[in-house]
């Protein structure tokens, strides 16, 4: 379909001849506007999620004028509008307490206003699903421009890779194998641009598999922040979004079950961030697609890491990942495990828009043949521990713990567990595994990232550096280790994780997919008939609306009423 003027969206603002639209022009021109900046145009929304407390996406208010003058080079008028910004960093208690209602803040702003298209600037964890699902369900033609990785680390000659080798150096310093001196090296060199992280974290599974889900120009994932090449990818995205809106290339031919399968082989292909399993159960169920804990496993098992990105690889970063092709390079040894026929936001099949592309380095992006790791990145639990599911990262664990049986350590908030890790004769050994709880969607609140549960000094001296470690809560996609992460339900609403005891034998299953407490049924019910629910986290504001709306992890922790079949589609606003 080829969309003319008078079907452009916006026009209901701009072009009849009343009362109302004439108040639209005059307040256009208040601006500095004209006729000739909105009349047979489409309005293209440049949705900004810059901000000053934002170190990912500090350039982004840069790029957007980049994008303003490739909507203007297409014949298209382009507004900036912002939104909530996502600063993981800053961000707390955590920016996953924010994700939805950043999401709702885009629908709503896209629905509201006179737009035809948008191109979406985001990329630090949260706001790549945040955005795309606000987009997808307020339907208008969007393009994902990805804010990309910053440079990659350096201290004392060494690569540095953000959030890896945070803790990796920090358990070293609680060690005591390094010193101040080396620390603040670390804290100096690790972060040199703006710009997301340069490991596969959260950041960069998240442009990686919009990328692969088709809704960013082709290999836009992988271009670094500050190359030059960035800056002519926002002015092209801004070029191509207004070719989208006249095509009527909606979010709808794009987000199939097809291509979301894509999107999951991508992710388990690059050795996604554990969080990846959470936002792309959200995203898929915005579009209309039933993606569930079962389809990510069954694609995990048979989809290679091929990616040799720390933390699942050894060596390399996304900077180099660029160089050896980026994700085009990867979808390209992927081969058939994708389906090269859906479309993309190019306007072509996702095949047309990757033929060609080279792998220049078999070792950063490895062949089939000769993976990372043999499965994909992540895998799903269950078990009487888990009944709706838990996540692990296999790939980037100590292998000997792949099957594991031993004692709990229990912490019922994460200051009762720093207590626990931070005391250097605190009586346990390798075997035990220790658990925080009330961690969760609601416990949290907003599952924050304490998954990552530092190694215990009582088990550093001795020069251990993984153990596993059970929670309710997610961590950073930066992370590595033996980390059982959102264990659903969550302990704070009563789920299995409440009822355990410090003690209670937990056993790890990755081969066979199984978490269970050796607990018999009837000492659980026991167990559950003694509990008492912990009081609410917020008694006001935009936290209750969270605790009362929030679905569990394994639903993709969306508001229930967004849920694409929650109510009739909403309407047209009224222009009156």
């Amino acid at each position: 379909m080829t969309k003319t003027p008078e079907d452009l969206r916006s026009a209901r603002w701009f072009a009849p001849d009343d009362l109302r639209s004439m108040g639209h022009r005059s307040r256009a021109m208040q601006m500095g506007l004209d006729d000739a900046d909105w009349e047979g145009k489409p309005v293209i929304a440049i949705i900004n999620t810059w901000s000053d407390l934002s170190p990912c996406h500090h350039h982004l208010r840069d790029r957007a004028e980049f994008v303003k003058k490739g909507v203007l080079q297409a014949g298209g008028m382009p507004v900036e509008m912002p939104v909530h910004s996502f600063s993981e960093q800053f961000l707390k208690p955590t920016s996953m307490l924010y994700r939805n209602m950043g999401a709702l803040e885009v629908e709503e702003t896209l629905r509201a206003h006179p737009i035809d298209g948008a191109v979406l600037l985001g990329g630090c964890d949260k706001s790549t699903p945040a955005l795309v699902m606000g987009a997808v369900s307020a339907g208008l033609p969007f393009i994902f421009m990805p804010a990309g990785a910053m440079l990659r680390g350096n201290y004392a000659g060494q690569k540095l890779g953000s959030g890896t080798d945070v803790w990796k150096y920090w358990d070293e310093r609680r060690a005591g194998t390094i010193g101040k001196e080396e620390w603040m090296g670390v804290q100096g060199g690790i972060a040199r641009s703006y710009g997301t992280c340069m490991t596969m974290g959260t950041a960069s599974t998240m442009m990686s598999i919009a990328d692969g889900w088709g809704l960013t120009l082709p290999g836009a994932s992988s271009i670094p922040a500050p190359d030059a090449g960035h800056k002519r990818m926002a002015a092209a995205c801004g070029r191509r979004i207004v070719d989208m809106v006249w095509e009527d290339l909606t979010p709808d031919k794009i987000m199939t079950d097809a291509s979301t399968r894509n999107a999951v082989t991508v992710a388990m292909a690059t050795g996604c961030s554990t969080n990846a399993i959470i936002h792309l159960i959200a995203m898929a169920r915005r579009a209309g697609v039933d993606l569930g804990l079962e389809d990510l496993d069954e694609i995990g098992r048979t989809t290679p890491v091929i990616a040799n990105i720390r933390p699942s690889g050894k060596e390399y970063l996304m900077e180099d990942f660029f160089y050896a092709g980026g994700l085009p390079a990867l979808m390209q040894e992927l081969g058939d495990k994708l389906d090269l026929s859906v479309m993309t936001v190019s306007g072509k099949s996702l095949g047309e828009t990757i033929e060609g592309a080279q792998n220049y380095n078999t070792d950063v992006i490895r062949p089939l043949t000769n993976p990372v790791y043999h499965e994909g990145s992540l895998a799903v639990l269950r078990g009487n521990l888990a009944p709706d599911g838990a996540v692990i990262k296999p790939a980037a664990m100590d292998p000997k713990f792949q099957t594991h049986r031993g004692p709990a350590i229990v912490a019922d908030s994460y200051a009762e567990m720093k207590e626990i890790i931070n005391d250097e004769d605190y009586p346990m050994t390798l075997n035990h595994v220790l658990v925080l709880r009330n961690a969760g969607p609601q416990g949290g609140p907003g599952m924050p990232e304490w998954g990552m549960i530092p190694m215990p000094k009582a088990l550093l001296k001795q020069g251990h550096r993984d153990m596993v470690r059970l929670s309710d809560a997610r961590m950073s996609g930066t992370s590595y280790g033996a980390c059982i992460l959102h264990v659903a339900p969550e302990a704070f609403v009563g789920g299995p994780l409440a009822l355990i005891e410090t003690g209670d034998i937990i056993e790890l299953d990755i081969p066979n997919r199984r978490l269970d407490v050796q607990l018999s049924d009837e000492e659980l019910a026991t167990r559950r008939a003694n509990w008492t629910a912990p009081p609410p986290r917020y008694e006001r504001g935009y936290g209750k609306m969270f605790s009362q709306h929030v679905e569990q992890a394994d639903k993709g922790c969306d508001f229930d009423f967004l849920r694409t079949d929650f109510g009739a589609a909403v309407s047209e606003p009224e222009i009156n």
